[in-house]
């Protein structure tokens, strides 16, 4: 069960980054909120996408160093 939760996670972590990288006008409004004192900007969502895709890989390396 414990490998479900962290695939998920890594599904969702995939599934935010592409869509951070593809859509960065969907992004946006949602950049704005999270990061009230600052501009959001699409350098900010795209180096955001690059790392949410980046942890997740590391995930999936950790459960398949795991599962050896």
């Amino acid at each position: 069960m414990n490998s479900f939760r962290l695939c998920l996670v890594i599904q969702l972590g995939l599934a935010s980054g592409m869509a951070g990288l593809l859509w960065p006008d969907k992004f946006m409004p949602v950049f704005d909120v999270l990061m009230f004192p600052w501009a959001a900007s699409y350098r900010m969502i795209r180096v955001h996408s690059i790392s949410a895709i980046g942890l997740s890989l590391l995930l999936l390396g950790s459960i398949m160093m795991a599962s050896r």
